[in-house]
């Protein structure tokens, strides 16, 4: 015959209850929190996994705020070369008036001085700056990409190649153009740069040559050629740009995707959990009433 005491009884009771109302907290937490896990040792191999994607998603995390620097100073080179080609085209306009016999000296010579503002104003805008202070056009350089020589001319001070950006999953891609890519091309003369064309132009037309408006003339073949090199820069950062969004297209795919796997392993199924908690609670509720009955029974009570 097995006896129990008064304080096993009231013990494993206790035990019990305890263990029903550890229980429910939990299912109320899944609940609450979306996630069947608590702790690790709940499902080893399933928070080995919800760690891995963890680890991913903070990769990511990190890989967007990259796709969303270099897409700034894409989008900033990409204004700045829509200023250069607006430039040249004026420059241009003002070139196809210039080569009109029909101008006077004084006229050709107002021209120049136009032409000779819109230089100073091209000299500012490939010092630009990107998102981080540094030079836009000059690759790498924390500085300017041009710097006056001893003639006055613009010379390039920066690096021979913008640097690259990780977009994540082995993805890179290069954060601009430098000034020498779309600056420096090859016209009907021969290899000049856009500075260079610009200041002779205005010059010419201020009298420096015999003739200023075959200069104008003569200016018009550089211009388109060095137009189409602005345009071609542009069509160079369209394309990573394009790149850029394709890459956070897949990010965002992959995001949803880790989304549900986490979901998959360690999300609480809601109306399973719910059921379960039910469940325990009335076991509770019933567990309970018994242990209140039982601990009022006495010796002297069974026997009336």
């Amino acid at each position: 015959m097995t006896t129990i005491t008064t304080s096993a009884f009231y013990e494993r009771s206790t035990r019990s209850l305890n263990d029903l109302r550890s229980r429910a907290e939990s299912l109320q937490g899944a609940i609450g929190t979306g996630q069947r896990l608590e702790r690790g040792s709940d499902d080893p191999v399933g928070a080995a996994q919800l760690r891995s994607l963890a680890r991913e998603s903070r990769f990511a995390e990190i890989s967007a705020a990259a796709g969303a620097r270099v897409s700034s100073d894409l989008a900033l080179t990409d204004s700045g070369l829509s200023d250069f080609a607006a430039y040249v085209t004026r420059v241009k306009e003002l070139a196809v008036q210039a080569a009109s016999d029909t101008l006077t000296p004084a006229q050709r010579a107002g021209i120049g001085t136009e032409i000779n503002e819109v230089y100073g104003e091209l000299v500012r805008l490939a010092n630009s700056r990107d998102s981080a202070g540094h030079a836009l056009f000059g690759g790498e350089a924390t500085g300017q990409a041009y710097a006056l020589d001893a003639a006055g001319l613009p010379a390039y001070v920066g690096t021979a190649q913008a640097g690259e950006l990780a977009l994540g999953e082995g993805q890179s891609v290069v954060r601009g153009v430098t000034g020498p890519e779309f600056l420096n091309f090859n016209g009907p003369g021969g290899p000049t740069s856009l500075f260079t064309l610009v200041r002779e132009l205005g010059e010419a037309l201020q009298g420096n040559v015999p003739d200023p408006a075959q200069a104008a003339r003569d200016a018009l073949g550089s211009l388109d050629a060095g137009l189409e090199s602005i345009t071609t820069a542009q069509t160079v950062v369209g394309s990573r740009m394009n790149w850029i969004d394709l890459i956070g297209d897949r990010r965002t795919q992959r995001s949803e995707q880790r989304s549900e796997q986490q979901a998959q392993v360690g999300g609480a199924d809601l109306a399973t959990t719910l059921t379960a908690l039910q469940e325990i609670m009335t076991v509770l509720e019933a567990s309970q009433a018994a242990f209140t009955r039982l601990a009022g029974l006495s010796l002297f009570a069974m026997l009336r």
